[in-house]
């Protein structure tokens, strides 16, 4: 049996495909799987050459993308030829396609320890939580994720004093964060998969850390210098969610998903 995580990758920036490969060298250490391999839009090695790198039969395709959207829905199954549905029979191989990473509940705990990392001495009721993505009004789903993280952090009784959405490209904008948020102390966790274009050099820019945009991640050391002084508030900047240790977990919590939904609907019928 086989793993694939698939990512979107990048031409412009080193550091998009980085996580993705981290979380599959430590999945395929705990010797779940037979093969766990990567694939990638942008990158080598591609998704159409997903087949002739496995020998297995049975393969879980677990998208690490941070929402349903063009690429879970429409790019991947196209890639990868699946029949449109969770289960697919390609060259002799069945393909379990998994739902993307960022809409699993459990990401509410990578969240919570990557603000626990970036600010360990604040008291979380003088603390607003803001959990930022991308957002386009192209694609509704873009902001489903990110709300429903700021649900389950209200519901979890974590203690903050309020817990937060922003985007770069719609409303709420994250370049008012100090607007928005009430509270002296505020924490911004970017809810992306990679350190990339995004949550390390557009999103500084936009909350005022930097002037203009820097290097890439892999170049510098934005996420060690907080806290930053800005706007009358201390402000605390993680990197993103998606590069946390315990994303391995989320990937895994996917597959037992989708098995237990196989199940569910195996029953049912």
């Amino acid at each position: 049996m086989a793993l694939v995580l698939v990512g979107h990758g990048s031409t412009e920036n080193p550091d998009s495909s980085a996580p993705t490969f981290e979380h599959a060298d430590e999945i395929r250490g705990r010797g779940i799987f037979r093969e766990v391999a990567c694939a990638f839009w942008k990158e080598e090695p591609s998704l159409r050459e997903v087949y002739r790198m496995l020998d297995s039969r049975e393969i879980y395709v677990v998208p690490n993308f941070i929402s349903e959207g063009y690429f879970t829905r429409e790019v991947i199954p196209r890639e990868l030829r699946l029949a449109g549905g969770e289960v697919s029979e390609v060259d002799g191989k069945r393909v379990y396609y998994c739902d993307p990473v960022g809409i699993h509940p459990s990401m509410t705990r990578l969240i919570l320890h990557r603000a626990g990392e970036v600010a360990p001495a604040v008291a979380p009721e003088d603390t607003s939580l803001i959990i930022v993505g991308h957002g386009t009004k192209l694609n509704a789903k873009s902001t489903e994720a990110i709300k429903a993280q700021v649900g389950l952090i209200e519901e979890g009784g974590y203690g903050f004093a309020e817990v937060l959405d922003a985007y770069m490209e719609e409303a709420p904008f994250i370049a008012k964060w100090d607007e928005l948020a009430a509270s002296p102390n505020v924490v911004v966790v970017p809810f992306f998969i990679a350190d990339g274009l995004h949550s390390y050099q557009d999103i500084p820019v936009m909350l005022g850390i930097e002037r203009e945009i820097t290097a890439a991640a892999s170049e510098r050391e934005i996420f060690r210098e907080n806290p930053y002084r800005l706007r009358g508030r201390t402000l605390f900047y993680s990197s993103a969610v998606g590069t946390d240790s315990l994303m391995p977990e989320v990937i895994l919590d996917q597959v037992k998903a989708f098995d237990a939904a196989q199940l569910s609907a195996a029953a049912t019928n």
